[in-house]
């Protein structure tokens, strides 16, 4: 159940408080856009860490980002609350947490936000809030649990994820090329190298050049450049050479992306190149990328399956547990994954067929219409 808080007059100044991982927050785009179309005159700004402020660069629904450490001390934390103390005419929560309502709090005396069910300790924070939404971490995609603030104020809706402004990324010796992201933040949504090293000989077979990518961390690093020593040394290896804004040129180019549970293959779908997710452990009702021209309150992907819904490919590991919402088998971020330890090659080649396959269709239209 929903508590609604229509706004007795427009708000001229907005903060939105997103601070999770870089894919929640580019996910939080169209809440940000919604914001921006209904009340135009408003100055949007968004609370993130500091690590993923670059997914929201260029966005030209934001005034300001202000980025707070992950763990402030208590120096930080009272510099935070004086910059943002009572200087917004509504604060929108996007987090069920303890740390982002107590931000908003201090930035206004209006506030929304998502809270934590009846049947948790927490239920209490809805007393905190003016207008909510519960929480609802299992049968609703993020991007549609983020919009649910919109019909607490009931205000319109709009769907497409922003990308970072594109920045043009360093050159390539050719133009036809996928992108292979291996690398997930934590280990237990990791594919094993062998199937991609499988896929990357079935692209070139192809006539399909691969282009490695990879953020600047010193193990992701390591783990690409050992995966590159296997290649051909025709195989472009970027891993930590590029920006955001430059990774989403590069993707933006590129005939396809392959990528696992991970912020950047939600990055690649909100560009609109055809992209194959990874999926094990992971819901994908409620964390599949969200697909490009997809504008519905209806979960674009189902629970369990292979799956395309307009631009993604959604491959998930196999068994009867899939997907079982843990942090692998061993229950830890560091766990193998045995719904991705036995994932085929198979599966994701497939997938890639089709992709080229639609690609030269579209092709053979361009020719045809000249």
């Amino acid at each position: 159940m929903d508590k609604h808080f229509p706004l007795s007059k427009p708000p001229e100044r907005i903060l939105v408080i997103s601070m999770r991982h870089i894919g929640d927050v580019l996910l939080t785009t169209p809440l940000i856009r919604s914001l921006q179309q209904a009340y135009p005159d408003a100055q949007i700004d968004v609370m993130v860490y500091e690590r993923t402020a670059a997914i929201l660069e260029g966005n030209p629904d934001i005034a300001q980002i202000i980025t707070v450490p992950l763990k402030p001390n208590a120096v930080e934390y009272i510099n935070i609350v004086r910059h943002i103390f009572r200087r917004y005419s509504l604060a929108v929560v996007t987090q069920a947490g303890d740390r982002p309502l107590i931000y908003a709090l201090f930035a206004s005396a209006q506030r929304i936000g998502l809270v934590p069910d009846r049947q948790t300790k927490a239920w209490w924070k809805r007393y905190f809030l003016q207008g909510w939404t519960e929480f609802d971490d299992v049968n609703t995609h993020t991007v549609i649990q983020f919009l649910r603030l919109m019909d607490v104020i009931e205000q319109p809706k709009h769907y497409a994820l922003t990308t970072p402004e594109k920045t043009i990324a360093k050159s390539l010796p050719f133009k036809k090329y996928a992108i292979l992201h291996l690398y997930p933040l934590w280990k237990y949504k990791r594919w094993h190298l062998k199937g991609w090293l499988s896929i990357a000989d079935f692209l070139l077979e192809q006539g399909v050049n691969i282009v490695l990518t990879g953020s600047p961390a010193k193990d992701e690093v390591e783990y690409i450049n050992s995966f590159h020593q296997k290649l051909p040394d025709q195989v472009v290896n970027l891993a930590g050479k590029t920006s955001l804004s430059q990774l989403t040129e590069l993707i933006s180019n590129a005939l396809l992306f392959i990528g696992p549970d991970t912020g950047v293959t939600h990055l690649a779908s909100a560009t609109g190149t055809p992209t194959i997710a990874i999926f094990g452990p992971t819901n994908p009702v409620k964390w599949a990328p969200w697909p490009l021209g997809y504008a519905s309150d209806k979960n674009p992907f189902a629970r369990t399956g292979n799956q395309q819904v307009n631009n993604i490919y959604l491959i998930q590991g196999q068994g009867d547990c899939v997907p079982c919402y843990l942090e692998g088998c061993d229950r830890h971020r560091g766990s193998h994954s045995r719904c991705l330890d036995e994932l085929p090659a198979s599966d994701i080649k497939n997938a890639v067929s089709k992709i080229l396959v639609n690609e030269l269709t579209c092709v053979r239209k361009v020719y045809s219409a000249k």
